[in-house]
């Protein structure tokens, strides 16, 4: 179970995946740099393998975090 560090900055715990699932983002980022809307589970995608996806910080748009 992740906890709050006690700068209130959440920690990040890396999982080996099992499913993939789709979901929507809002860029929108506020003064502080934070993003402004959290993620939005949208469907798990059955028809996708976890080879047909790039792990965290790979493939052409690495991911922020």
């Amino acid at each position: 179970m992740d906890q709050l560090a006690a700068d209130s900055e959440s920690l990040v715990q890396f999982v080996h995946p099992a499913l993939v699932a789709e979901v929507s983002a809002d860029r929108a980022i506020d003064h502080g740099g934070v993003y402004r809307h959290p993620l939005r589970f949208q469907r798990l995608r059955l028809d996708v393998g976890l080879e047909d996806v790039p792990g965290f910080g790979e493939g052409p748009a690495v991911a922020a975090g």
